[in-house]
């Protein structure tokens, strides 16, 4: 459980999230994904890095029961700045990144989706960022690199989602495969960068970044400013307390 990192051989490196049992990552956990993804990028001999997740979905984003727990604002700050660092370290990731997605793409997955050179996604694959219902903001700067601009503004204010499927049709996610099949897809896709010239995909990585529209860290930064804003009003706190007894009721219910 955690984040394991290992090798595939020829040059490929792979990061696996494992926190069961949605992947809600917590603040350390989100450092630790930072520090593989960006060790995994400064090794010469690494190529590509593939990154995945054990379980039944893919990123759920931060633990909220670690907020919960809190009585101030220090796992706020903490779950932010990790945040910040994982999405970072997929971005600056000296090498490409080949993002795998099952199941539900939540959050700080957007962040880590959002961030990566290519996406292969399950069938069964959704992603979303319910920020609006819990009180927070955060990732539509990623969320924006995935679907068009006013999809984008809808799906953040709705807290809606968008299949795999949907996000082939806009050219996003790359392949979508049955979900047995998805490390396959995944790996094949690495094994065609894994074959080139490490050198030539290093000075390609930084050309790709160095042209981009948007500045992705002093963007998603300027978003956080407001999650904060709104965690210092109260609202937040509010919001989850009502979403904490909603879901209650609803477990209550069955």
């Amino acid at each position: 459980m955690g984040i394991n990192r290992h090798s595939a051989g020829a040059g490929i490196e792979v990061v696996t999230v494992d926190y069961a049992p949605v992947n809600a990552i917590p603040s350390a956990g989100w450092f630790a994904l930072a520090d593989a993804v960006r060790d995994a990028g400064r090794d010469q001999d690494t190529k590509v890095v593939v990154l995945r997740a054990e379980g039944r979905g893919f990123n759920a984003g931060v633990d909220i029961k670690e907020m919960n727990a809190d009585t101030g604002h220090t796992a706020l700050i903490r779950a932010n700045h990790g945040c910040f660092a994982a999405f970072a370290a997929v971005y600056d990731c000296e090498v490409p990144v080949v993002t795998a997605v099952n199941g539900f793409c939540l959050g700080g997955g957007i962040g880590l989706v959002g961030n990566s050179d290519v996406i292969v996604a399950s069938d069964d694959a959704t992603f979303g960022l319910p920020e609006v219902d819990r009180g927070a903001l955060g990732a539509a700067t990623h969320l924006a690199r995935l679907v068009p601009q006013h999809l984008m503004r809808t799906m953040f204010y709705t807290a809606g989602t968008l299949t795999a499927q949907q996000l082939h049709h806009y050219g996003s996610v790359y392949k979508v495969v049955p979900r047995d099949e998805l490390d396959k897809a995944a790996m094949e896709v690495a094994e065609n960068i894994a074959n080139k010239d490490g050198r030539v995909i290093r000075a390609a990585k930084k050309a790709l970044n160095g042209i981009d529209v948007q500045d992705v860290h002093r963007s998603y930064r300027f978003e956080q400013g407001f999650t904060m804003e709104l965690n210092l009003a109260g609202v937040a706190d509010e919001i989850r307390a009502r979403f904490d007894d909603d879901l209650a009721a609803q477990k209550k219910g069955k």
